[in-house]
């Protein structure tokens, strides 16, 4: 495709560029060069905390829940995987193959673990890890810090977290998104400090994305747990959403860096709630914004106008810069 720089995208692109840059030598100036020195130390503090060796860029890659929800199968994953790497979207860094929630049963086996849903999932999650893998791709799971997961439909973590840790990375897991639905009446500081502890010990190969909803600002605290933490509520599949989440999330700035990100949600582009225009300006902003490209639509059956927007290396290159 031709890379004309009048098109539309580069255009876009700039002019958010120019905004950005424009912002953030405007905060600049509000603070004194003590104040500037003493965030950055606790930046330098803060990644230093929680150093697996992932996440130096934003995590690239899809997740299941934005377009299915809980209508997931293992079919769903493998299909996925191999439209990833046909369309040439895994040679763009869209490497993770997240499970979103409701691949479990509703209840664990008699020794307190997991079982995958015998339905949905009959082969297990380590055939589908293999699978994923074989493509040269990540198989990313999903729990939550609470009794159940959000969907109530399969348990949640809380009080296994060393148990679940261990059977995540027997399966071959690479990545887990930890949820925060029915806390027991427990803190989020708690409950993700647990699980954090149980990543350091048993789970040092698998990226953890903290999925706290920016409740208790967890870019200020969540560097020392995992590699990503949401900022914002979910997004749902409209402008309004979209720039609201860009909007709550872009105060948070200052605390993303290597080895841990903000993340305003997932990726909408392609759900077919917005524009073409709507869309290439919502990947262009989680692109500026350092986010997670996690992308949230149906690959196997995406146009040609989808592709081309997931496809734009040189907005990725900006967001994995």
């Amino acid at each position: 495709m031709a890379r004309a720089s009048s098109s539309p995208a580069r255009l876009l692109l700039l002019l958010l560029v120019v905004v950005t840059l424009l912002s953030e030598a405007a905060a600049v100036g509000n603070f004194t060069a003590e104040s500037r020195g003493a965030r950055w130390r606790s930046r330098r503090a803060r990644r230093r905390a929680f150093e697996n060796g992932l996440g130096r860029t934003p995590q690239m890659g899809w997740n299941s829940w934005n377009h299915f929800y809980c209508g997931i199968n293992e079919q769903i994953i493998r299909e996925t995987a191999d439209a990833l790497v046909n369309t040439g979207l895994a040679k763009l860094g869209y490497h993770y193959v997240n499970i979103d929630d409701c691949w479990a049963e509703s209840n664990r086996d008699y020794q307190g673990n997991f079982v995958p849903n015998r339905q949905t999932f009959p082969s297990g999650i380590k055939a589908l890890a293999d699978y994923v893998h074989a493509k040269g791709l990540k198989l990313g799971i999903y729990s939550d810090a609470g009794s159940h997961t959000c969907s109530n439909k399969m348990p949640g973590s809380l009080d296994h977290e060393e148990q679940d840790v261990k059977t995540f990375a027997s399966w071959g897991v690479d990545y887990l998104k930890y949820d925060n639905c029915n806390d027991a009446g427990r803190t989020v500081m708690e409950r993700y400090t647990r699980m954090s502890n149980a990543m350091k010990t048993y789970g040092k190969n698998i990226f953890f994305s903290l999925c706290e909803w920016g409740k208790e600002n967890p870019a200020t605290w969540a560097g020392s747990m995992g590699n990503s933490w949401r900022t914002t509520d979910d997004i749902a599949d409209n402008w309004g959403s979209m720039t609201s989440r860009a909007d709550q999330n872009d105060q948070w700035a200052a605390y993303a860096g290597p080895g841990g990100w903000n993340d305003p949600d997932m990726l909408e582009v392609g759900n077919g709630g917005m524009s073409e225009a709507e869309y290439r300006s919502h990947f262009s902003i989680w692109a500026l914004a350092k986010a997670p490209l996690l992308i949230g639509c149906d690959v196997r059956s995406m146009s040609q106008q989808t592709k081309d927007i997931l496809s734009n290396w040189e907005v990725i290159a900006v967001n994995q810069d």
